[in-house]
């Protein structure tokens, strides 16, 4: 579990304070997999309780300081349920924030909008969150898996025409999103470029198996939908077996640090993928000043992190977007209030997302962020494609 807490002051006249909010403290709420078979992702809630920590250091949300209470859930959906009931019932958390995962948030998600409890900022890039008619207590942040699907296909009708294309897949909701998405993209010719769907689940030990059925199959490009622990297992294994499709890697396992570096480097060559934020191990940054920033934070906050591993830009940039919405909610630090900010941001920009990418959401669509840009794995690094590649059909 990681804790921050610390006292703080504030000068107001009214106030207005939902669950875990007094004159001194914000409490929020978050669950990761801090073990199992996604622990790597753990690494997104470290870094924002690192960002909470340099918040407070500088006198925190207008005067009170953040208490960030992150519990480990193993990404195992009933686990989540029970550590998130922890939160809201015994802790009494302000919110959930940035929770871990599309099964395991799908299984709170209508605990929580029952409980009137915002759902911020969920973790997963499930199409689901942006849902404010059925779900008006859940928003996400990354854009949608499906869409992103979408660019792969529209890169496929374009540069590889008469592929021949496997997909493997988590088998859940992360997973059957990107498939849905690659077959809307793909559109008439879905049925002809598709030559097989093969599912797997997290519980299995490896995935072999699956990648001899899939390169008996003939395919010459591999969709992969898996999380950290089973993307290195593909890389691992192609090279191994001598199957060289066009990988088509998700991004949720596009880390170099978590991902690409334990696998080794040579296995990435020529993958592509997609990204909605700036590679820290891209040189191309190195004198942007959101770059500069955010190297200066993981220098003090985060020393002994691989500064390869992408998923700590993921949690800053979480990070900084939670902080832009309690500044903007004042002294009214209702759930309520909290959740009528986060459903109205306008043009907002973070230090690390690519230029022209910022957050924008309204009552009607509570997707912060719409965007790809499409890369490939060359040498060391992912290197952007061309801006043409990522606008959507």
């Amino acid at each position: 579990m990681a804790t921050i807490v610390s006292c703080g002051w504030v000068l107001a006249a009214d106030k207005r304070y939902g669950p875990g909010v007094s004159d001194t403290e914000i409490k929020i709420g978050n669950t990761s997999p801090y073990s199992g078979p996604a622990s790597a992702f753990s690494m997104v809630a470290k870094t924002e309780a690192a960002y909470f920590r340099k918040i407070n250091e500088e006198g925190g949300i207008n005067g009170r300081k953040i208490t960030f209470l992150s519990y480990d859930d193993g990404y195992s959906p009933p686990k989540t349920v029970e550590q998130t009931r922890r939160l809201v019932e015994s802790d009494e958390v302000l919110l959930v924030f940035n929770a871990m995962g599309t099964a395991t948030n799908t299984a709170v998600q209508k605990y929580l909008n029952a409980k009137k409890v915002p759902q911020l900022f969920v973790s997963s890039g499930a199409a689901k969150w942006n849902d404010p008619r059925n779900f008006p207590w859940t928003i996400g942040f990354t854009p949608s898996y499906e869409t992103e699907a979408e660019f792969y296909a529209k890169y496929l009708l374009e540069h590889r025409p008469e592929a021949r294309i496997a997909i493997l897949f988590q088998n859940d909701d992360l997973g059957r999103d990107y498939v849905r998405g690659l077959k809307r993209g793909l559109g008439l010719k879905a049925q002809s470029m598709i030559v097989t769907e093969e599912p797997f689940d997290v519980s299995e030990p490896t995935i072999d198996s699956h990648l001899v059925k899939l390169k008996a199959t003939g395919a010459d490009v591999l969709l992969d939908v898996a999380t950290p622990k089973f993307a290195a297992q593909v890389l691992k294994r192609m090279a191994e077996i001598g199957w060289r499709p066009l990988h088509i890697l998700s991004y949720v396992s596009a880390s170099i640090g978590s991902v690409i570096k334990p696998a080794g480097i040579e296995t990435a060559q020529g993958a592509i993928s997609a990204a909605y934020f700036k590679d820290p191990n891209d040189p191309a940054w190195k004198a942007d000043a959101g770059f500069v920033t955010f190297s200066e934070f993981v220098d003090q906050y985060l020393p002994a992190a691989d500064r390869s591993d992408t998923l700590i830009v993921n949690g800053y940039n979480t990070a900084q977007a939670l902080v832009h919405v309690l500044k903007q909610c004042g002294d009214d630090l209702s759930r309520e209030n909290v959740m009528r900010v986060a459903a109205n941001l306008k043009d907002v920009e973070l230090g690390m997302l690519l230029p022209g990418i910022r957050l924008h959401t309204s009552p009607d669509d509570f997707a912060p962020i719409k965007n790809w840009r499409l890369m490939r794995f060359e040498g060391s690094t992912w290197h952007l494609l061309d801006a043409d590649s990522h606008k959507p059909r």
